[in-house]
């Protein structure tokens, strides 16, 4: 990544390369080819202390910021795991909810058995007939005493068929009843009861060694000290959580496009037709080139992010941009790495048809290209809401 770093943050970067290392190309080919969860590279995460990297130290965590977690996803992702990205992204940003807002026996309750890798979470926020407008959510929690009682669906819930934590966004009053649309929503972490909370595993195109799930609750029964903050303060919790994600989600996508660049770039060094290699001629070299600048400045553009981030400074703007530029960048790399490599970009062996199928999730999640630049229109050019 070509950023300023610290002494500290290179080490931070060469521990996890380290650690990745120890999972090669065939472990993830293995892994995407069954549909099964890298339970090993996760371990090995925990074992090595990077999924607790961002939580206090309090806590037994290694209080780093999100430039920290940056870093860990960027190379996760550039030494071939980016299906792994999704394995140990709520670990760096889902808890941070828990983290600013929640009770302090909320957190000495559920933070350390994070770290240690006992618990594994989901995050359940969107619904089918929802998208992107989290407002609208119908999944309600009703209080009874010391009691919520929450019934509702949820969609594409990362993790949830191995989750036994989850944290769960409802509405604890109907969004006709509030001043504000985005009154009223309250949020929860909490036990993944399964025996009011049946998930259905959704068949999808790439990422197959981390799974994305319907769920439906019924009757599924939340103790008051689960609750995180104050009941129908939800969405600001939630926004705060969900810019730390999408910093940490753009190095994720960075770090993937300097692997599909390398790869790329290799096999253009190495294969020869007209007895030539074809990296020696423009048509090859331009696309690449281009790439690998628009990497350079997309690097920068997440960094800045992530320090205004962790100075608790407006970064609203510059997260924004930083999704969008790295989920474009991503998808092109994706495209020209599978163009370079020929017919061979198809085959399995080379890993770019892999990393094709993944990339293209970066242009609607966690936010579309689109309504990125509807905040941006509004927001940073002052032009009237569209939506």
């Amino acid at each position: 990544m070509h950023v300023p770093m610290t002494e500290e943050q290179r080490a931070i970067r060469e521990g996890v390369a380290a650690v990745c290392a120890r999972f090669g190309d065939d472990y993830w080919r293995q892994h995407d080819r069954q549909k099964s969860f890298p339970v090993e590279f996760v371990d090995a995460m925990v074992k090595a202390g990077w999924t607790g990297a961002t939580l206090p130290q309090e806590y037994g965590g290694a209080g780093l910021g999100i430039r920290e977690a940056a870093l860990i996803l960027y190379e996760i992702n550039r030494t071939g795991g980016a299906a792994a990205t999704a394995s140990v992204l709520l670990n760096l940003f889902g808890p941070h909810p828990v983290v600013r807002f929640g009770s302090e026996e909320l957190k000495r309750r559920t933070l350390p058995r994070l770290i240690t890798g006992e618990d594994r979470t989901c995050l359940a926020v969107t619904e089918a007939d929802v998208g992107l407008n989290t407002t609208d959510i119908k999944t309600f929690a009703r209080r009874e005493g010391d009691r919520y009682i929450v019934n509702g669906r949820k969609a594409w819930v990362t993790t949830a068929q191995i989750a036994n934590k989850i944290l769960l966004v409802t509405r604890t009053t109907a969004k006709a009843d509030c001043a504000k649309p985005t009154d009223g929503i309250t949020l929860f972490y909490t036990d993944m009861d399964r025996s009011k909370i049946t998930v259905r595993e959704i068949e999808k195109m790439g990422r197959h060694a981390v799974d994305a799930s319907d769920m439906v609750i019924e009757g599924l029964e939340i103790p008051v000290e689960d609750r995180i903050g104050e009941e129908g303060k939800g969405f600001k919790y939630l926004l705060h959580g969900l810019n730390a994600e999408r910093i940490v989600v753009a190095a994720g996508m960075l770090g993937g496009t300097r692997s599909v660049l390398d790869r790329a770039v290799q096999y253009a060094k190495d294969r020869v037709v007209f007895g030539r290699p074809i990296g020696k001629n423009q048509a090859i070299q331009h696309p690449l080139a281009e790439i690998w600048a628009r990497l350079t400045a997309a690097e920068l553009t997440v960094w800045a992010a992530a320090t205004l981030y962790d100075a608790e400074q407006p970064c609203a703007a510059e997260v924004n941009a930083s999704k969008f530029l790295s989920a474009e960048l991503y998808f092109d790399a994706c495209t020209r790495a599978v163009r370079v490599h020929g017919g061979y970009g198809q085959a399995k062996e080379y890993h770019v048809e892999r990393y094709f199928r993944e990339c293209t999730s970066a242009l609607v999640a966690p936010v579309s290209q689109e309504m990125v630049l509807c905040h941006i229109a509004e927001q940073m050019l002052g032009l009237p809401k569209s939506y």
